[in-house]
This record gives structure tokens, C-alpha cells and sequence, in this order.
């Protein structure tokens, strides 16, 4: 029985090993001119440095990778959450979407930070600067019902 449980261990390790030469892609697609929520919409300085510290990393073309981006299976579970995050909204490319779905995403913005998830739990267990206060929450449901206003409404 010992000899099975070493034999078991030794293929983990070995297998944990070989996984750490198969990497997800962690390139950051390229950002084009004027598409940017920056860019196409108003974008106050105090909303800008909540998106920037607590939502770029997984809805942007902006994510900066953290140490544990290196490491295999943290890397995979990383990117799956950065792919879908970017399909959910991706602030790099706002100036894309139509203003049906600009408007659907400010009410979805508003309602994810005010229900608390958002960011996501998980990601704040390493990046605890990036948990939103009331204050900040506010600043950001302002911002996305006063920038939904602004849109205009399609037939």
C-alpha cells in the first residue's frame, strides 16, 4: 500500500511539474484609439481610479498579471475569470457597443457593486485594495445612471 501512495505522489508532482509548461495566453489584446469607456464616455477622475483599481484587471484590455499568473492551476482559474469578465464588459472597447446594450451595462455595473458581487469575491482575497466602500459604490451608481441618461434611446 505504501509503495501505490509513493508511486501516486511521485506521478502528482511529476504531473504538477509538466503543467507548469503549459501556460494560457496572458498577452493583453491591444487597445484601439477612442474606444475605451474613457475615451467615448464621461468619465469623472474619482470614477476612473475605482475602475482602474477594482475592475480593469478582469474588463479591460488593461489587466496587470500578478505573481500568481505564473504559477499552474492559479494561471488557468486566472484566465478564465479575465476571458469572462472581458465578455461580460470590457471597458477597452465601449466605444463598440451599441447604446442598447451601453445602457443595459451601466444598470448591470450598478447592480453588481450594490449587491456585492463585484468585484468578485475571490479576487479580493489577494487584492483587498480593490473592495469597494458605500462611498465608492455611490460614485460609481452616480456615474453609471447619470452616464445611462445620456444615451439616447433607440426605436
Amino acid at each position: 500500500m505504501k509503495k501505490i501512495i509513493k508511486i501516486v505522489l511521485i506521478a502528482l508532482v511529476i504531473g504538477l511539474i509538466a503543467a507548469q509548461f503549459i501556460r494560457p495566453n496572458f498577452s493583453n489584446p491591444p487597445v484601439a484609439a477612442g474606444q475605451t469607456v474613457e475615451e467615448s464616455a464621461g468619465v469623472p477622475p474619482d470614477v476612473q481610479m475605482v475602475l482602474s483599481r477594482s475592475c480593469n484587471d478582469c474588463h479591460s484590455n488593461k489587466t496587470i498579471y500578478p505573481w500568481y499568473s505564473r504559477i499552474t492551476p492559479f494561471n488557468w482559474f486566472l484566465a478564465d475569470h479575465i476571458d469572462e469578465g472581458r465578455r461580460e464588459v470590457n471597458f477597452s472597447e465601449w466605444g463598440t457597443y451599441s447604446n442598447k446594450k451601453k445602457a443595459h451595462k451601466l444598470d448591470e455595473i450598478c447592480e453588481k457593486v450594490e449587491d456585492g458581487s463585484m468585484p468578485l469575491p475571490s479576487y479580493l482575497w489577494i487584492h483587498r485594495d480593490a473592495g469597494l466602500n458605500a462611498d465608492q459604490k455611490k460614485v460609481l451608481c452616480d456615474w453609471a445612471k447619470a452616464e445611462k441618461a445620456k444615451i439616447p434611446v433607440e426605436p
